[in-house]
């Protein structure tokens, strides 16, 4: 007998009682509500579906939906582009036992290091599947951290973020940024449960972080875009920068994230002075500035 699906039916059961019945359009039925957000039979009305199958599906039995009746529980739950997709890919899996298994190897391309190297004042990070840093230019390094220095292991962007000392104190708002990581990581493990790097990952941050094991458990997905990130940096002070993230054509699973501010405020001027200490810290680095980390898998 296939196992039930157990990421789904905590995934749906998050789904639902985040769900204000107020904005439904439901009519009130005068029962007293023990538990907040949707009840399962409300679920199912919404999405058009019967309340016994809508039940088998959250309880993670081996059932498969139409596309269509994805796409309706996915509305009814009011999920976003991420959290549709995560259901989506959730869905998919059939419930039976399978062997994690490695990933092929991730390397950055020649041309891209190069890219990264002409972005001489803008922090450029490439991150690969899991968060893995795959390559990092000088202004990214002496902004963050350089990860080429780390140990192999180390180099991945989620386990800096929760297990690195300083990380805190680096970033003013570091539970927001460390929240999303935890939910991009969440939508990326359901892209593809089976990789073993991404069991490892999240079994040794559930263990080291009681932050990143209690926001894990909520099951919930982001995929990062853009943003504002606050830093407290050591050489520079407080500086707000804007990232934008870019998916490489070529290889979805590998994003560039690059940190500007806008011309004339206090924060670019930051940024500048950044970069004229990191050219004296790094002066006597040989090679391209964007280093790649290391070849990921």
């Amino acid at each position: 007998m296939a196992e039930r699906n157990q990421e789904l039916a905590d995934f749906l059961r998050r789904a639902r009682s985040q769900v204000d019945p107020d904005r439904t359009g439901l009519p009130a039925d005068g029962r007293v509500r023990r538990v907040p957000g949707l009840r399962r039979e409300e679920v199912a009305q919404l999405a058009q579906v019967s309340s016994d199958y809508y039940t088998r599906l959250e309880q993670g039995r081996p059932i498969t939906p139409s596309p269509v009746i994805v796409d309706a529980i996915a509305r009814a739950l009011e999920l976003g582009p991420a959290g549709h997709e995560h259901l989506r890919h959730l869905i998919g899996r059939t419930g039976r036992d399978r062997q994690p298994r490695r990933a092929p190897a991730q390397r950055p391309r020649p041309g891209l290091l190069q890219l990264m190297d002409t972005l001489d004042g803008v922090p450029a990070l490439l991150l690969g599947r899991r968060t893995d840093v795959l390559a990092a230019n000088r202004m990214a390094r002496a902004l963050l951290t350089d990860f080429a220095t780390m140990p192999a292991r180390d180099r991945n962007y989620a386990r800096w973020m929760f297990l690195a000392p300083d990380t805190r104190e680096l970033l003013t708002d570091w539970a927001d940024q460390a929240r999303v990581v935890v939910e991009n990581l969440r939508l990326e493990a359901g892209r593809d449960p089976l990789d073993a790097a991404t069991q490892t990952l999240v079994g040794e941050l559930t263990i080291a972080s009681p932050e990143f094991a209690a926001w894990w458990q909520e099951h919930r997905v982001f995929q990062r875009t853009w943003g504002d990130k606050r830093f407290h940096h050591p050489i520079v002070g407080d500086l707000t920068l804007q990232y934008e993230s870019l998916t490489l054509p070529g290889d979805d699973d590998q994003t560039l994230f690059l940190y500007t501010a806008r011309a004339g405020t206090v924060d670019r001027e930051s940024l500048d002075l950044l970069a004229s200490w990191s050219l004296t810290a790094h002066a006597g680095e040989p090679g391209p500035t964007a280093r790649p980390a290391r070849e990921s898998r």
